[in-house]
């Protein structure tokens, strides 16, 4: 029952990390907060865990017994530890000191000569043959035009633009070894940011990488905002969503291992983000359109 208590804290903690704002305890734990914390379970480990479960064995200051096993590995893997097994021989095996009385001092100067020789033979493998370090620097740093905060490159794709009749996708790896000897004309493309079309000199010929500032698309990142927030007021959040999106909008959301695609006409996509459920937080947008004058006219979501 200690090591379920220690749990119970770690697990807090781990939820901190995403929910830095919570600083309370299991006793002030909300509705909203269970909510938030089986969201992050299905997403981090893959498992779905009941309100009732996390009333009944999470939220108590006591336990009178240990939850089934399975879902001791659950909430250990949330916490970064494999399983339960592992978890309660942790503080056994980082608290064990094993000594050995056989050892003795020639051979404790002899595995300490041993590693400065082979620290030695490191450092002259360095000095003799510099020609063999690597210095591996990304082509490009990619940062938000207003805020000047690096943007996620996961978030990016990025098109050889050379031939600009033959626009064609690239890569990480297709577009580092175009721009190591010579410069590279590429449009960057994103759900959240505005298309950029920018020169890319050779890597090899810059000390640091270059910078790639990119327009944010207000109106995508406020839905991309709404999809991951809490709910403070969900009657200005309706009305905002109804100024941002077109009348004619078509949501289409493709649900995971090949279960099919939901599609969502501008009401039911309103309601959808108006009520705070944990399905939405595992929607990621993958794809944009947008009316001439911003609104956003198709979105297309993938499910994780």
């Amino acid at each position: 029952m200690q090591h379920f208590q220690e749990l119970k804290r770690r697990v807090l903690e781990r939820y901190r990390q995403d929910y830095p704002y919570f600083q309370g305890d299991w006793k002030t734990f909300s509705s909203q907060d269970i909510l938030n914390l089986i969201a992050l379970l299905e997403k981090e480990c893959k498992e779905t865990v009941s309100e009732k479960w996390i009333y009944t064995h999470l939220k108590p200051e006591t336990n009178s017994k240990l939850p089934r096993k399975n879902m001791l590995h659950v909430l250990c893997r949330f916490v970064g530890v494999s399983s339960w097994d592992e978890f309660i021989y942790a503080p056994l095996a980082t608290n064990a000191v094993i000594v050995s009385k056989d050892v003795t001092n020639r051979s404790k100067r002899g595995y300490f000569w041993g590693i400065g020789t082979g620290f030695l033979l490191l450092a002259l493998g360095y000095f003799i043959w510099p020609e063999k370090k690597v210095t591996k620097m990304p082509p490009v740093k990619l940062q938000n035009q207003y805020t000047q905060e690096t943007v996620d490159s996961t978030e990016v794709q990025v098109f050889d633009a050379t031939n600009t009749t033959a626009v064609k996708p690239m890569t990480p790896q297709q577009f580092e070894a175009k721009v190591r000897e010579k410069p590279l004309k590429v449009l960057v493309k994103s759900p959240f940011y505005k298309d950029t079309i920018v020169q890319i000199p050779p890597s090899s010929s810059v000390q640091t990488p270059p910078v790639v500032t990119l327009q944010p698309d207000d109106y995508a990142m406020m839905v991309k905002a709404f999809l991951k927030a809490d709910i403070t007021d969900w009657q200005k959040r309706k009305m905002q969503l109804q100024h941002i999106l077109s009348d004619e909008l078509q949501v289409m959301v493709m649900l995971k291992d090949g279960l099919g695609t939901e599609f969502y006409n501008k009401p039911q996509f309103v309601q959808k983000l108006t009520i705070p459920t944990p399905v939405l937080k595992r929607w990621a947008i993958v794809d944009i359109k947008n009316e001439p004058d911003g609104r956003l006219k198709a979105i297309r979501i993938k499910q994780e």
